[in-house]
C-alpha cells in the first residue's frame, strides 16, 4: 500500500526533472549569445556604413541581382586599402591574404534553414531596409544574428507589409 502511495510522487518528480532537463536543452541550443563570431578581420561596418555612410551594396555587390548578397572580394577592400588605413593590423593581414590571390575566409552569421528560399533581390526591389533583418549594423561590433529569421518572423513582415503569404514562396 506505501508504494502505492509513493508513485504519485515519483511520477511527479520525474516529469520536473524532464521539464528542467528539456528547458536547459533549449536554452543550451538558442544560438544567440548576444556575440557575434569572431571573424579573421575585424571588418567595422560602424566605420564603412556608419562614418564612410557606404550603401550596402558598395561591397555586397549582387544584392540587388542575386538572391544572394555577395561577400566582397578582396580586390574590392584593396581598392581603397592600398592607400587608406595600411599602418593597421587587419589592413595588413587583408593585404597579405588579397597578394597571396586568396579571399577572406569569413564566418557565416545569417543562415537560413536549408529548406527557406529567401531572396535578398526581392527584398531590396521591395525597399526592405537591410536593417529590418539585419539590426542595425552601423552600431555592431562584432556583426550578430539579432533577429530570429524563423518563420513567424517573416510571415508577420509579409502580413504587415502586404507581400505573399503563399507558402510556396519561401518553401521551394
Amino acid at each position: 500500500m506505501k508504494l502505492l502511495k509513493v508513485v504519485p510522487y515519483v511520477a511527479l518528480v520525474g516529469y520536473l526533472a524532464a521539464a528542467v532537463v528539456l528547458l536547459l536543452v533549449i536554452f543550451a541550443f538558442r544560438g544567440d549569445d548576444g556575440v557575434g563570431p569572431t571573424q579573421p578581420i575585424s571588418f567595422s561596418h560602424e566605420i564603412h556604413a556608419g562614418g564612410l555612410e557606404l550603401d550596402c551594396t558598395h561591397c555586397h555587390y549582387s544584392v540587388e541581382v542575386s538572391r544572394h548578397p555577395g561577400i566582397p572580394s578582396t580586390d574590392v577592400c584593396m581598392a581603397c586599402h592600398e592607400l587608406v588605413a595600411t599602418d593597421s593590423p587587419d589592413i595588413q593581414t587583408l593585404t597579405r591574404i588579397h597578394d597571396a590571390g586568396e579571399e577572406v575566409q569569413w564566418i557565416k552569421i545569417h543562415e537560413m534553414p536549408w529548406h527557406v528560399y529567401f531572396s535578398h533581390k526581392r527584398h531590396v526591389r521591395a525597399e526592405v531596409d537591410c536593417a529590418v533583418c539585419h539590426g542595425d549594423l552601423t552600431v555592431q561590433l562584432p556583426v550578430r544574428q539579432v533577429r530570429s529569421l524563423k518563420m513567424g518572423m517573416c510571415v508577420n513582415c509579409h502580413r504587415a507589409n502586404d507581400a505573399p503569404i503563399d507558402c510556396w514562396i519561401c518553401h521551394k
